[in-house]
């Protein structure tokens, strides 16, 4: 016989092994657990009924076959809680057959066997079969009406889950806590408002209005239908506020925008835990305050708290977005410290940021690394490649990807603006469509940008008809780009016809507008639409096309009157392409002296630019002042030591004011540095076919022909003079 202080530290020490089984199973400490089950057979203590049934437990979360079958052998005949606990197991590992199988071979059964079954048939989606089971339940209480309500809820059948509490309500079962926060997240999908309303005065009769998850989830319901003051009334009723509490708040002014309010409720938090931090990060990086997500999550790590896979993919994705490199790789670091580096969510937002910091192979690398590859992912990397020029690498991906998106050709029609491949953007939007894949809005705004840069008008007007099929014809984005298209191809009459039917005008639409009337020669008309701006304020590109307008059609005095209000009245700083088209609209109009004189007091940092020279040479060929322009040759030959390209300009110069001695030294110096000129680049549209032209390429498919056509029509040409 036990005496009974040690009877007592036997029951002790069963407690304390029953409680430290509890930790090695929810921390999946299965080694740990192993070596005390080991100690415990040594004692004699392994078959004890809790210890026993915890160990069962354990290493049926583990999944350990062999030690289960061995634990199974030591109870005889049935036993009630082994059953519960093999049902929960294989509800757990997706067997819902093999539930239903244990349970209906119970000789008998309780409560937790009953609401068990159902909730697991629940959370599998087996909604059916779950309320088979709930309409035999003998035992019709409160906890397996909520569990079944519950989930319905989950599987997002609100309306029968409101039509199950209104009869459990008729069958004189009242609610708990836990049945009102399930009932109140049917409202907030059905976003009935009268319906919650009813249940709010229900909650206030039974007495639940001081219960923390009652209150947390009618403050998730004011926000989601937008009565901001209810949700704020409700959150200041909580006495006693728990994170779930503050972090509803907190998501409240991160969706109004109110990110200083939002930081407040953060900083004024009693207790935080990681999924506050990870929310709060999450929110500023998504906002575009990627400096203070990065800054908070270094505080986060110092404060000793562990980030989740959500806050490592927010915190990398505000380094991307900063192109901080240095921080990136010190955050994969800790990704990689924390075994989190093959999660997909992680991998895609390290592609994302080596891929904006220029480093594709560094993301190539991750990419690969990674075991399971989604679609986002594979997107990440097209996208990466695309947007630093490696159209090859890019379309090699792409045609190896598994499934694809509207993401997936976007991306790669993007590449081919990226390299000015324009042609074969239009192309892969075409084989886009012959794949069934509808277009976007993005879609059409990179289309209708290449179809502008080629002028291709039919290709233009065959992206248009498909935007209006697809009902893009009013997007603000769609409608900015065919007006651009339309100006750039010279149909402005149908870009006038679209800027007039947009209801709503920003500073990029003016701007279009503006420019393309001034570009295609229509300058008063341009000026005309700057003076109709009233509600949009002007930006640089606006100033910049109005001053264009004023040279392209003699209006000097009017632009420099532009020109000269733009910091006073605009409040924009003039930069190096304002003052180089101020010179050349002096050039244009013979004031060659006074654009002499602008230029050389011209302020710092906006020194003159190899283009204001070129247009003061231009200027001094048209007007003959030749000692004006052998300065600003001489000019243009000192900014060429710098800043190579201004050789360029001053060949070009001198071959169109046909000093071709003077541009033949100046191209053979361009030659002895090593500076390259991009080779004249010509093209024609025909049979819905855009064909190219470099200037001395001999790669084109019918070269042969074509110079036999040319030679034929030189022949007829001198048949004629002669």
């Amino acid at each position: 016989m036990f005496s009974t202080n040690a009877r007592k530290n036997l029951n002790a020490f069963i407690r304390k092994s029953v409680s430290l089984l509890e930790i090695c199973t929810n921390e999946r400490l299965i080694n740990h657990g192993n070596a005390l089950h080991c100690q415990l057979i040594k004692m004699g203590l392994s078959s004890h009924k809790y210890i026993a049934v915890k160990l069962l437990i354990m290493y049926l979360d583990s999944r350990k076959s062999l030690e289960i079958n061995q634990m199974l052998k030591g109870f005889d005949g049935f036993n009630l809680v082994v059953h519960n606990c093999l049902i929960n197991a294989n509800l757990k590992w997706g067997n819902a057959a093999d539930a239903c199988r244990l349970f209906d071979e119970m000789p008998e059964r309780n409560e937790v066997s009953w609401t068990s079954l159902i909730s697991g048939l629940l959370k599998h989606g087996k909604v059916d079969e779950a309320i088979h089971y709930f309409k035999r339940n003998p035992f019709s209480d409160v906890f397996s009406w909520t569990a079944t309500i519950s989930g319905l809820v989950y599987n997002r059948l609100s309306f029968r889950a409101m039509m199950l509490f209104r009869e459990m309500l008729r069958f004189g079962v009242l609610p708990n806590a836990i049945t009102f926060t399930s009932v109140v997240k049917a409202c907030i999908e059905l976003r009935d408002l009268g319906l919650a309303m009813s249940v709010l005065g229900l909650i206030m009769k039974l007495g639940f209005e001081g219960n923390v998850c009652v209150l947390n989830s009618l403050v998730t319901f004011f926000l989601r239908l937008g009565h901001i003051d209810s949700a704020r009334k409700t959150f200041d009723r909580i006495q006693v506020k728990d994170v779930v509490s503050w972090t509803t708040m907190l998501d409240m002014y991160v969706e109004m925008g109110e990110l200083v309010e939002a930081r407040r409720v953060f900083d004024e938090m009693p207790e935080r835990n990681e999924v506050t931090w990870s929310a709060m990060i999450a929110r500023l990086s998504q906002s575009g305050d990627a400096v203070e997500a990065a800054r908070l999550f270094q505080e986060m790590v110092r404060c000793g708290f562990k980030p989740n896979i959500s806050c490592y993919s927010s915190v990398i994705s505000a380094l991307a977005s900063l192109q901080g490199l240095e921080g990136g790789k010190s955050i994969h670091g800790h990704v990689l410290k924390s075994g989190v580096d093959m999660n997909v969510f992680v991998g895609c937002s390290l592609i994302d940021l080596y891929c904006k910091c220029g480093n594709s192979n560094d993301g190539r690398l991750v990419f690969d690394a990674l075991p399971q590859k989604n679609v986002v992912c594979w997107n990440s990397m097209v996208s990466g490649y695309s947007s630093n020029g490696r159209i090859s690498e890019a379309v090699e991906l792409f045609n190896l990807m598994p499934q694809r998106n509207n993401v997936s050709w976007n991306s790669l029609i993007a590449g081919h603006l990226v390299v000015e491949d324009f042609g074969e953007a239009f192309e892969v939007f075409h084989h886009m469509i012959l794949c069934g894949e509808q277009p976007s809005k993005s879609t059409f705004s990179s289309v209708l940008r290449a179809c502008a840069s080629l002028a291709s008008l039919e290709k233009g007007k065959y992206a248009h008809a498909k935007a209006v099929k697809l009902g893009f014809q009013r997007d603000l984005f769609v409608d900015t780009a065919l007006l651009d298209m339309y100006a750039k191809s010279g149909e402005i009459g149908s870009s006038v016809k679209i800027f007039n039917g947009m209801e709503n005008k920003n500073d990029v639409v003016w701007t279009a507008m503006i420019q393309g009337l001034a570009e295609n020669g229509f300058a008063e008309e341009s000026l005309q639409r700057f003076e109709e701006m009233e509600s949009v304020a002007p930006n640089e590109l606006i100033l910049l096309s109005v001053l264009f307008a004023c040279s392209h059609c003699g209006l000097v005095d009017k632009g420099l009157a532009y020109f000269n209000s733009m910091e006073r009245v605009y409040g924009i700083r003039p930069n190096q392409r304002h003052y180089t088209c101020v010179v050349d609209m002096l050039s244009r109009a013979g004031r060659l002296c006074e654009a002499e004189k602008f230029i050389t007091s011209m302020p710092m940092p906006c020194e003159a630019e190899a283009n204001a020279w070129s247009a003061l040479l231009s200027g001094c060929k048209t007007y003959g002042d030749e000692e004006l322009g052998a300065r600003a040759s001489e000019k243009l030959s000192e900014l060429a030591e710098a800043k190579p390209g201004a050789y360029v300009l001053l060949s070009n110069s001198y071959a169109s004011g046909g000093r071709w001695v003077d541009a033949m030294n100046t191209r053979n110096m361009m030659s002895r540095k090593g500076i390259k000129k991009s080779g004249g680049c010509s093209w024609i549209e025909l049979r819905n076919r855009v064909h190219v032209f470099y200037s001395q390429d001999e790669t084109h498919t019918q070269w042969t022909q074509m110079q036999w056509i040319l030679q034929l029509l030189n022949t007829e040409r001198q048949s004629y003079l002669a």
